[in-house]
C-alpha cells in the first residue's frame, strides 16, 4: 500500500464505508477527499460527520479534484463501471476497495464471511460466540460499523469478525482473512455482474485467493453454487452440511450438532443449544462452530455463545406479540432467497409484507411456498403491481400505498396464532433511505398499534 501521510486519497461514496475510509486516511496522516453523486440532502449523516471531522467533501457529482490522487477508495455501492471509474482507471490512478485499504493497517485475525444470504447473522453469531470464549473479537464490515472505523482499535491476538460483500471483493488486492467463510450463492444484485450468475459467483470466490497453507476456507457442503464455483486454492478447507457427515467439519445429525477434525469429533450440542430459529441459521451456527473449533476455542464458551444469541436487528426480529399475533421485522430480505427462508422459519399461518425496488425478482422459487403457508400478501412501493399480478390466482393479494398502511391491514385481519412478516424480496430504495430505515418504519408503526 503506498504511503498514506501527506498523501491526498479520494474516496468515492459517502455512506459508512467512505466516511469511515475518509477518517482512517486523515487518522494516518493523510488528506482526504470524500465525492459522492448523490444530492447533499439525501447523505445528511454522512455530511454531519465529514463536517465534524473536517474533511473536504463534494456531492452532487464529481469534480476533477478526485483525480488529484495517486489512490481512489470506491465504496460498494459504486458500480465498477461508473463513469467516475473508468475515468479514474484511464488516468492510471488505482482503484482500491475500503477492505482492501483497511486490511493494511489490521494486527488482527480476519475472519471474512461473504454469501448471498446470512452474512450479517452469521458475523454477528460469529463475534458473539468468539467474544464468549474469552478472545476480544471485533465485528465490522457491511454490517453497519466499517472495517476502517475500527481496525485501528484492533490489536495483536484479537480477532475481527467482518462481513464481506461481492462488490468489496472486487477491487480487492492483498486482503487476506485467516478464515473465509462461503455461505451460500444465489442469484442476486445480478444488474451489478452483467445479469451473469457465473460473474457474481466468481466475485465471491476472491475471499481466499491470497489465502496460503497457514489459512483456512469453511464452504457450504449444501450449496451447489458455492461447490460449483470453488476454484483452486492453498488454504486448509472445512465444510458444513446438514445433510452429510463431515470428517473435517460441522454436520447435522439427530437433532446434534458435531464438528469433526480429521475424522475425530471436538465438539458435539443439541439443536436446542442454538438460539436462533430456522434452518438457514442452523447452517450459518455451524459455520461459526468451524470457525471457532479451528482456532482451538472451548467448547463450554462456543456453547453459551449459541445460547444467548439473539436474532440481529432486521433479520426475523420478533418486535412485538399483539393477542397472540407475532409481528416480524425482516426488511433485510432484500432478495427472493431470503424471502424463502424466512417463510420457512415459521409454522404459523402468514400474513406477508412484500414489495420494495425490483431487482428483477422471479417469484417461482417461492410460489409454492407461498401458497402453502401464507394467508394473503400485503403488496408495497414500485413493484406492487407486479406482486400482485404473480401471486393474486393464488393467495389473497392487497396493493396497499405505504408500509404503515399494510401493517394496519394486516393487524385488522390477524388471528391468534398468525404472524405478521415484513419480508420484501426488494430492495428500499423507492420508498425509504435502505433497509434499516425501512425496518424502523415497520417497527414504529407496529408499536403503534
Amino acid at each position: 500500500m503506498m504511503e498514506v501521510k501527506g498523501n491526498k486519497i479520494s474516496i468515492i461514496g459517502a455512506a459508512r464505508s467512505g466516511v469511515g475510509a475518509a477518517k482512517l486516511v486523515k487518522r494516518l496522516g493523510g488528506i482526504p477527499f470524500v465525492s459522492d453523486f448523490s444530492p447533499k440532502e439525501k447523505i445528511f449523516d454522512a455530511v454531519n460527520q465529514l463536517e465534524i471531522e473536517k474533511i473536504n467533501f463534494e456531492f452532487g457529482g464529481h469534480s476533477e479534484r478526485v483525480y488529484e490522487s495517486a489512490l481512489i477508495i470506491v465504496s460498494p455501492g459504486v458500480p465498477n463501471d461508473s463513469q467516475v471509474l473508468q475515468n479514474a482507471r484511464a488516468k492510471g490512478i488505482k482503484l482500491v476497495s475500503e477492505i482492501e485499504f483497511a486490511y493494511h493497517y489490521c494486527k488482527g485475525k480476519i475472519i471474512a464471511i461473504t454469501g448471498t444470504n446470512g452474512k450479517t447473522t452469521t458475523t454477528s453469531l460469529c463475534g458473539h460466540v468468539f467474544n464468549s470464549c474469552g478472545y476480544k473479537t471485533h465485528v465490522a464490515g457491511n454490517i453497519g460499523v466499517a472495517f476502517s472505523e475500527i481496525v485501528l482499535d484492533v490489536k495483536e491476538g484479537e480477532f475481527v469478525s467482518l462481513e464481506v460483500s461481492s462488490f468489496q471483493l472486487d477491487l480487492i488486492e492483498n486482503f487476506k482473512p485467516a478464515a473465509a467463510l462461503i455461505l451460500n450463492i444465489t442469484p442476486d444484485h445480478l444488474n451489478r455482474y452483467e445479469n451473469s450468475l457465473d460473474k457474481y459467483a466468481e466475485s465471491k470466490q476472491r475471499i481466499y485467493m491470497n489465502q496460503d497453507g497457514k489459512d483456512f476456507l469453511i464452504l457450504n457442503k449444501d450449496s451447489q453454487s458455492v461447490m460449483k464455483y470453488l476454484t483452486e486454492h492453498k488454504s486448509k478447507s472445512f465444510f458444513f452440511s446438514l445433510n452429510e457427515e463431515q470428517e473435517e467439519g460441522c454436520f447435522y445429525s439427530g437433532n446434534e450438532v458435531v464438528f469433526k477434525l480429521n475424522g475425530d469429533e471436538k465438539f458435539r450440542c443439541s439443536r436446542n443449544d442454538i438460539n436462533i430459529r430456522g434452518e438457514h441459521n442452523l447452517a450459518n451456527a455451524m459455520s461459526v462452530i468451524c470457525a471457532a473449533k479451528i482456532f482451538n476455542h472451548e467448547n463450554a464458551g462456543i456453547v453459551k455463545g449459541l445460547q444467548t444469541f439473539d436474532s440481529v436487528e432486521h433479520r426475523l426480529e420478533l418486535v412485538r406479540e399483539i393477542k397472540g399475533v407475532k409481528y416480524v421485522n425482516d426488511s433485510k430480505a432484500t432478495n427472493v432467497d431470503s424471502v424463502w427462508y424466512a417463510i420457512k422459519s415459521f409454522d404459523e399461518p402468514i400474513l406477508l409484507i412484500l414489495g420494495g425496488q425490483d431487482k428483477g425478482n422471479d417469484y417461482e422459487q417461492i410460489k409454492d411456498l407461498v401458497i402453502q403457508k401464507v394467508k394473503k400478501i400485503y403488496a408495497i412501493g414500485s413493484s406492487a403491481e407486479k406482486v400482485f399480478n404473480f401471486f393474486h390466482n393464488d393467495v389473497k393479494v392487497e396493493i396497499e400505498k405505504s408500509l404503515e398502511d399494510a401493517v394496519k391491514s394486516a393487524s385488522r385481519e390477524a388471528r391468534k396464532g398468525d404472524v405478521v412478516l415484513l419480508s420484501p424480496a426488494c430492495a428500499s430504495f423507492d420508498m425509504f433511505n435502505n433497509y434499516e430505515h425501512r425496518g424502523k418504519i415497520f417497527k414504529e408503526a407496529v408499536n403503534k398499534l
